[in-house]
């Protein structure tokens, strides 16, 4: 039987960054007709998946992504020893990478999760994050898809720093990735449980029509043998 591992972060309310995580009953048990919840929050937070709508008005949205776009093989790149606070240098991505093939949902890995979490400053603001070069990479390898376990853009700490949010391309992965047609998925968690190199990834987002984004639930499959 195949390992499943959840690579998802739950969904919380009281976030200090994503305020607007709204929880209640609608009804309790207690009026005798069963229990049903209400929730909404931002599309884009927590895990989640980006649609290139985010960044290009051009873009398709969710409703072009079908399972085979965010379902298939995988490759984790481990890049778990890279620093707090620097860059991911594009030939330590490429070290790691050797395994990647095209068609890959590429999973980058550093474990961050492990160092901070995504419930502090900390998370946000001592993070490792993605370079141009490493992103052009990954994208030249023909990939289809792209998950990461860290805000993997410097600029995304803006948003608790106050400083003013900086043009697409200083959004790296947005920009050379998700803008170029790579379906990307933000802040995974527990890639320290994946112990093969190659597995089969399934990222599955909600169906939200003309949406730039989704909640997702992604896993990862491994074999009992690694893949070839």
């Amino acid at each position: 039987m195949p390992r499943l591992i959840d690579l998802s972060t739950p969904v919380r309310t009281g976030h200090f960054r994503w305020k607007d995580v709204e929880r209640r009953l609608l009804k309790s048990h207690d009026s005798g007709a069963g229990q049903g919840t209400w929730a909404g929050w931002n599309l884009h937070a927590f895990t989640h998946m980006d649609s290139p709508r985010h960044v290009d008005p051009e873009g398709f949205t969710t409703d072009a992504i079908t399972p085979e776009m965010t379902v298939g093989p995988g490759a984790v790149i481990d890049v778990s020893d890279v620093p707090p606070n620097s860059p991911i240098p594009g030939e330590q991505l490429a070290a790691a990478g050797q395994h990647l093939r095209p068609g890959d949902f590429a999973l980058i890995r550093t474990r961050w999760d492990e160092r901070a979490s995504i419930d502090t400053p900390e998370f946000w603001l001592n993070s490792p994050w993605m370079t141009a070069e490493g992103s052009i990479w990954l994208r030249e390898r023909g990939i289809k898809a792209v998950g990461f376990d860290f805000p993997q853009d410097r600029c995304i700490r803006y948003f608790l720093t106050g400083e003013a949010r900086p043009p697409l391309p200083e959004h790296v992965t947005h920009f050379h990735l998700l803008k170029q047609g790579v379906i990307m998925f933000e802040y995974l968690c527990n890639m320290g449980a994946l112990t093969q190199p190659r597995n089969q990834v399934i990222g599955l987002p909600i169906r939200i029509p003309d949406s730039d984004g989704a909640p997702a639930r992604v896993i990862v499959s491994e074999e009992a043998e690694p893949l070839a």
